[in-house]
């Protein structure tokens, strides 16, 4: 008995010492760097719909291509199942895991709202009702649970998952099913690469529909980021330079540009350190003091770790005050750091929940600004 698992990659990464990870370079048939990993090109493939599938196309691939172990797997580069404790499972403890479970995957996702509503926030919300039409159409018996889980707030995430081979392969013919139909309906014309993704995204949920409705026993599990996205540490660089040069202009264009072309850069996934949202949170208050004052905090500190420091320490207070009062040690920073006052109600905006709490806040620490 083995386990093989398939770690999805577009760049070059650290790969587990452990020859149960098998690295694979996703869209390799149009990639423009040879990483040196197995492909998803070769054989019976979708490599060349990389672009719309995501991990899909190597999905396909072990699908297709792959049968060599009894139970096999997908996870990403930077994303790998763990336990409670946060360390990777070894081939026996997945074998032991699999002999009680049906599928290991992620913990369920809880949404602040429906899945139905989350997903029309960001994308055209007519391809998911799309897909729930292609089911009712080839696979009925999944459309009452479709219908259901759709509505309310859960989803599974990241296309990972751990499974017997021949359930895998299940999986893989009822989703591409689906997929390969609803490419045919939908308009695969998009504003940017990270919705051109659609499928990859949809699939997410699909999975949580499909383990549902056939009642699988699911071993759900923590997942470890490891590391950040090339991508947002291209966005950091280039602010910290931004930053240097006390451009205020130039930084928020260059990020406005950003979030039009990849919107997921502030999601937690991506922005793991939390200091794309700083950065965008440093940009608007650089902005509006330049408009209010004609000077910026950006006049006595530019280095990079410098304003994530003094962003980091303004905010620390700003929550913290909307539940205590304000500590000596607070103050103190607040008149060291010559907070301004736009700076304040700035972070006020982004951490107090309402109007009321807002203003409560506010009226704590405004007497200490510049």
């Amino acid at each position: 008995m083995s386990v093989r698992i398939f770690a999805m990659t577009h760049k070059r990464f650290e790969v587990p010492n452990d020859p149960m990870y098998i690295p694979m370079h996703v869209g390799h048939a149009s990639a423009k760097e040879e990483l040196g990993y197995l492909g998803d090109d070769t054989g019976d493939h979708i490599s060349n719909l990389n672009c719309y599938y995501a991990e899909l196309s190597g999905v396909y691939w072990v699908w297709k291509n792959f049968h060599r172990a009894d139970y096999v797997g997908i996870c990403h580069y930077r994303r790998f199942l763990t336990n409670e404790e946060g360390y990777v499972f070894s081939e026996s403890e997945y074998m032991e895991i699999l002999q009680n479970f049906d599928i290991v995957t992620t913990k369920q996702l809880e949404l602040p709202n429906s899945y139905h509503y989350g997903f029309g926030a960001h994308h055209n919300i007519h391809t998911l009702d799309e897909t729930g039409r292609i089911i009712q159409e080839i696979y009925p018996e999944y459309a009452d649970t479709f219908y259901r889980l759709v509505m309310q707030n859960k989803t599974y995430f990241g296309n990972i998952m751990v499974a017997k081979k021949e359930l895998f392969d299940a999986y893989a013919q009822w989703l591409f099913t689906i997929f390969f139909e609803l490419q045919k309906r939908i308009d695969l014309t998009f504003a940017d690469d990270y919705h051109k993704r659609v499928f990859g995204f949809i699939s997410e949920f699909l999975l949580y529909v499909w383990v549902t409705a056939r009642g699988l026993r699911a071993f759900e599990c923590r997942v470890a980021i490891i590391g950040e996205k090339m991508e947002t540490r291209e966005v950091k660089d280039k602010m910290a330079l931004f930053f240097q040069k006390k451009d205020v202009a130039g930084a928020k264009a260059y990020f406005a540009e950003c979030l039009k072309v990849r919107p997921d850069v502030l999601m937690e996934a991506s922005d793991i350190t939390g200091e794309c949202k700083i950065c965008l949170q440093a940009v608007s208050t650089a902005n509006l003091e330049l408009a209010q004052y004609g000077s910026s905090f950006l006049d006595r500190i530019c280095e990079y770790s410098a304003v994530m420091r003094y962003f980091r320490g303004l905010n620390d207070i700003v929550v913290k005050c909307i539940s205590a009062d304000v500590e000596a040690e607070a103050v103190q920073w607040f008149r060291a750091q010559g907070v301004s006052d736009i700076a304040l109600q700035a972070a006020i905006r982004i951490y107090a929940p309402d109007e009321i709490v807002r203003q409560n806040v506010y009226e704590k620490l405004a007497q200490y600004c510049l």
